[in-house]
């Protein structure tokens, strides 16, 4: 997702960044159950959002050092979470086919490098009708957004730690064999540079 060296300042504001859109992390990630894999865990804003009572196991994978170092402080006030953490990127799993129950992933499918890889990864350890919890901004509706989205997305990309404002995360689980079970979106209104769905898809 991010480069070896990691964002150490990114790492540091992400958290007051990402506030605003802490409500859909709520809708998002308490039902997550049984064996779990977390896609880019980053500093950990999703972990007091898991129930432990619902959980098998825990995996989150985090490449960026300095936040999964953010992400393990924050895992050392939550004692009873199932939680194992690993330095990894999502285009290549180490696990075998058919590990997990479910993944969550949120705000995280615009900053990996390899993104057709890293579904395609999903797809693979995911069971069969296994089901992708997930949260992420996507391109405007509006053709004059998303021409400014592409517009300004090389200088934002390089800011932002490689995000990319107009990617279509819905289209891309689509391409890549999900099935979409539920889809809401948030913020789709003219010159949002941020409009999100979230939403449930399914590994048939």
């Amino acid at each position: 997702m991010r480069s070896p060296r990691g964002h150490p300042l990114l790492a540091s504001l992400i958290d007051l960044i990402m506030r605003p859109l802490e409500p859909l992390r709520d809708k998002i990630v308490p039902g997550a159950r049984g064996r779990v894999l977390e896609v880019g865990v980053g500093t950990g804003l999703n972990l007091p959002r898991y129930r432990p009572d619902q959980l098998q196991h825990l995996v989150a994978i985090e490449p960026d050092p300095h936040m999964r170092r953010r992400a393990q402080a924050r895992l050392a006030q939550l004692p009873e979470l199932p939680l194992e953490l690993l330095d990894c990127g999502a285009e290549a799993l180490p696990f075998e086919d058919a590990s997990f129950d479910e993944a969550v992933i949120t705000f995280t499918l615009c900053t990996i490098p390899d993104v057709h890889a890293a579904l395609d990864e999903l797809h693979r350890v995911l069971v069969p009708g296994g089901l992708l919890r997930f949260a992420e901004h996507t391109r405007s509706d509006s053709a004059a957004t998303a021409w400014l989205q592409a517009t300004i997305n090389p200088v934002y990309t390089r800011l932002a730690g490689g995000c990319n404002l107009h990617r279509d995360p819905v289209g891309l689980l689509e391409e890549h064999g999900f099935v979409i079970e539920a889809l809401h979106p948030h913020g789709r209104r003219p010159l949002n540079l941020l409009p999100v769905y979230r939403g449930i898809a399914r590994r048939p």
